[in-house]
């Protein structure tokens, strides 16, 4: 599959489902995420594929000058209309992480949370979220790793379709990867894993149902698979790993928080 096909099929699958609603129960692990982090008011802070805004939102919220840009022009949309209604300085467009149309330097604060891992380029990635953060800036991301849950997750449903030609996003949580990948421009480099809530107040089978809907890629992997049993192991998966009572869900998502200081 070559590049423009690859990047074709990426955007009708982060397009698909309702990524808005997908996102609200992601947002307290977004506030830690972000909280962490410790970003002055009125930092200039881009936020690469941003989705529709469950960390950019939070950084508007607490002062920075907020800049969001997504493959996925329906949750740009989405995310700009909820920073107009709550009065929020914040701007979402239209931008590819392989070719962010900022100039360089020009953010004090780079970030992804769960986003820019899953461009079929990463070396490219890395390039471009280095070329646009300032020299002393910071650089974060949040990205699942291979051994986690999530990452668990992936590999299940790649049992059931083909892989899309493309290095495994969740390398992006492999340490030794990122440190390759970020190894010029960067001054200080820390990698630590932390966990990520996943909490619904629904079982383990709603929960999969409710991916399905709203989450692009587990509504295209439902498409591609047809009748394979992908619902029948992603049900077994979410149940091994369920903490919550009563008909909830509680699992715990490992992903590498990876934070770089620009040369």
């Amino acid at each position: 599959m070559n590049i423009e096909d690859l990047k074709a099929r990426l955007h009708t699958t982060w397009t698909t489902g309702d990524y808005e609603t997908f996102a609200c129960y992601m947002e307290p692990g977004a506030l830690v995420f972000y909280d962490r982090l410790g970003v002055d008011k009125g930092a200039r802070l881009l936020d690469v594929g941003c989705g529709a805004g469950q960390v950019a939102l939070i950084a508007a919220r607490n002062g920075a000058i907020v800049t969001g840009c997504d493959i996925a022009e329906n949750w740009i949309e989405k995310a700009q209309s909820r920073a107009f209604s709550e009065g929020l300085t914040a701007v979402f467009e239209v931008g590819d992480a392989e070719n962010l149309p900022y100039h360089d330097g020009e953010f004090d604060v780079v970030i992804s949370m769960v986003g820019a891992m899953f461009a079929p380029r990463p070396e490219l990635v890395a390039a471009e979220m280095k070329r646009v953060c300032r020299s002393g800036g910071t650089i974060a991301m949040a990205n699942w790793t291979p051994e986690g849950f999530i990452g668990q997750m992936f590999k299940a449903i790649a049992k059931h379709i083909a892989p899309p030609g493309m290095p495994s996003p969740v390398l992006w949580g492999s340490e030794p990867v990122v440190r390759e990948r970020m190894r010029d421009g960067i001054l200080a480099l820390t990698c630590t894993k932390r966990m990520y809530p996943f909490v619904y107040p629904f079982p383990p089978e709603d929960v999969v149902e409710f991916f399905r809907v709203h989450y692009g890629p587990m509504t295209r992997a439902f498409e591609a698979a047809g009748q394979s049993g992908l619902r029948e192991d992603l049900v077994a998966l979410w149940s091994s790993a369920n903490t919550g009572l009563n008909g909830t869900t509680h699992v715990e998502a490992e992903y590498l928080e990876v934070v770089a200081v620009r040369a």
